[in-house]
């Protein structure tokens, strides 16, 4: 079992697991990119799309924590997708100071088909993989996030 980091001085990249994680994310972006660009979206705002389609999100604020994105980040995400027609804000009728968030009739319908285009990017990504290669994947990422820390600190 491994506690912390390897004690070596020298570490080697392409050995890191920091550099596999950031490696298979950004491969997965740039698949996902290259199938949801016919949409008009990119990989990083298809999260607000379906969050919002499903319901865990319904504000910037709430957006913000749930992609761990900062505030200025997701205003201009926002401000992106807004201008693309995906989605429309409005000020809280029950506290003005609100934003509150919707998807227009263009956003609902990338709602509807991107978990089918995510579910083939991901089909294609994990070709060769086994179902059980697929369930000790998710496994040990489980295990790996668990050992975060916790969302509100």
């Amino acid at each position: 079992m491994i506690d912390g980091p390897d004690d070596s001085k020298e570490m080697r990249l392409e050995a890191s697991l920091g550099y596999y994680l950031s490696k298979a994310r950004n491969v997965l972006a740039q698949r996902m990119d290259r199938a949801v660009g016919p949409l008009g979206l990119t990989s990083s705002q298809i999260g607000v799309i379906l969050l919002l389609s499903c319901g865990r999100a319904h504000t910037p604020y709430e957006l913000s924590r749930a992609m761990s994105y900062d505030s200025g980040s997701m205003t201009r995400m926002l401000d992106r997708l807004e201008k693309k027609g995906f989605i429309a804000r409005s000020r809280s009728d029950a506290d003005r100071r609100m934003v509150e968030l919707e998807l227009t009739s263009e956003g609902k319908e990338a709602a509807r088909v991107l978990p089918e285009i995510g579910s083939a990017v991901l089909d294609e990504q994990l070709r060769g993989f086994s179902e059980n290669d697929l369930a000790t994947l998710v496994s040990l990422l489980e295990r790996f996030i668990q050992n975060g820390p916790a969302v509100d600190e």
